[in-house]
């Protein structure tokens, strides 16, 4: 891939897969009577461990598709028409793949650990965003290129626990209507990586039949 275009593209994917703003509203709401110390380790922890579970799809994604003998094409068209239906949701104010509906939200508020669930999945490392990376990684052709969509990854992972640190200042300067405004923009851009997603896929199906 042009590494330039290619690092643009997977930027822009991972911050609308994980949503650093919209985990970090959430994430408000889970976490308003807990110490402030307390939430900087639930954020930490929580970020720590879905940055694991992206880099291991991202890393090792393409080998199990080859176990599954599920071809990358194959998998471009069906990750794309799942983020598709996320951009969907996140563009018609509806909880996305990656949010949290109402049981979850009240299993969280019990007395318990939240960092792994719901907080690193499916808030974070959700079924957009663990699908986000395989697609990214799959792009790549070199070595460099690897790297450089590795290291998107942990600087949008650094954006998400920098959001969640600020959760309650970003609660006050946007509010509900700055919130569902990013969700919105969020969901068009989302909407035009995954038909360019199947796109691809399609396309290099294509091909394969020819060869």
């Amino acid at each position: 891939m042009h590494l330039e275009a290619g690092i643009l593209s997977a930027l822009v994917t991972f911050i609308v897969t994980i949503g650093p703003v919209e985990t970090a509203v959430i994430f408000a709401g889970l976490t308003s009577g807990v110490h402030r110390a307390d939430r900087r380790k639930l954020a930490a922890r929580a970020v720590l461990i879905a940055g694991g579970m992206l880099g291991l799809f991202a890393i090792g994604g393409g080998l199990v598709l080859s176990w599954l003998h599920i071809s990358l094409p194959a998998f471009r068209v069906a990750g794309g028409v799942l983020l598709f239906l996320q951009a969907l949701s996140l563009t018609f104010s509806n909880p996305g793949m990656s949010s949290i509906d109402e049981g979850e939200r009240r299993e969280a508020k019990a007395p318990g650990d939240i960092a792994v669930f719901p907080l690193a999945f499916p808030l974070i490392a959700g079924p957009g965003s663990l699908a986000a990376a395989v697609l990214v990684m799959g792009r790549t052709t070199t070595w460099m290129d690897a790297a450089a969509v590795l290291a998107v990854l942990s600087i949008t992972l650094a954006a998400t626990y920098g959001a969640m640190r600020l959760a309650e200042r970003l609660v006050g300067w946007l509010g509900r209507t700055g919130a569902d405004v990013v969700g919105r923009v969020s969901g068009v851009l989302l909407a035009g990586l995954a038909v360019q997603f199947i796109f691809d896929g399609l396309r290099q199906a294509a091909l394969f039949s020819n060869s």
